[in-house]
């Protein structure tokens, strides 16, 4: 009786209204890729970062990514429409900012997962499937949790006094940006100098233990976690 069900399909204008082992193995797989993509985004990135729009982010398009190759995997596309999506979301950049390095990699990680999930086929036994996603999230995990690697914070600043913005007087700028912003200084970058306007464009980096304010919500001058 469970395979007649199973094998039933009902038809209208050529084209099926359901068939119950394909609808039965795509909830089952999107279910298995959601709890998976939760955990990564819910219990190992945002525990760290507090950043609800990348979680957002994260979730919706791991669901859409998976629901595209899991549907569209019918029509016979092959391996280089999975590539695809990755050279397409690889360089997403918003209007408003530039993705971070770290939320690139997640929004990496769970583009990777989905697919997988979605196009794992019959020469993919459910052990290996299995591994691979679980491989994912112990490394994420292991990684996000290693005590020896301190996240560096850093602060982009446009800086009026150009005259310090030399090699010859890079301690004496690293005094003032530290007067301005409150921070223990470790590295600076300077990215643009504008002779004309007389500004530069500096990425201050910074470690969070040493500094002295106690939350990361405490200050807010365009502070970004690198990870």
């Amino acid at each position: 009786m469970i395979s007649v069900l199973l094998d039933s399909s009902v038809e209208l204008f050529n084209i099926d209204i359901i068939k119950m082992d394909d609808f039965l193995e795509l909830i089952l797989r999107f279910i298995f890729n959601f709890v998976v993509t939760f955990i990564i985004v819910r219990r190992i990135y945002y525990p760290r970062t507090h950043r609800r729009d990348f979680f957002f982010t994260f979730v919706l398009i791991s669901a859409v990514v998976f629901l595209m190759c899991f549907l569209l995997e019918s029509v016979k596309l092959q391996l280089g429409f999975a590539l695809g999506l990755f050279a397409v979301f690889g360089i997403i950049r918003y209007r408003t900012t530039t993705i971070p390095i770290k939320e690139m990699t997640y929004l990496f990680i769970v583009i990777g997962i989905s697919v997988i999930n979605a196009l794992a086929n019959k020469k993919i036994s459910y052990a290996e499937l299995i591994f691979a996603n679980l491989a994912v999230l112990l490394i994420s995990y292991f990684v996000e949790r290693l005590k020896t690697l301190e996240p560096e914070s850093f602060a982009i600043v446009m800086y009026e006094r150009i005259e310090l913005v030399n090699q010859g007087r890079k301690a004496e700028l690293i005094e003032d940006l530290e007067k301005k912003l409150g921070v223990n200084i470790s590295r600076i970058e300077v990215t643009n100098v504008d002779y004309i306007r007389d500004t530069a464009k500096i990425n201050v980096y910074f470690l969070k233990s040493k500094q002295s304010w106690a939350k990361e919500d405490d200050i807010d001058f365009g502070i970004t976690n690198n990870e």
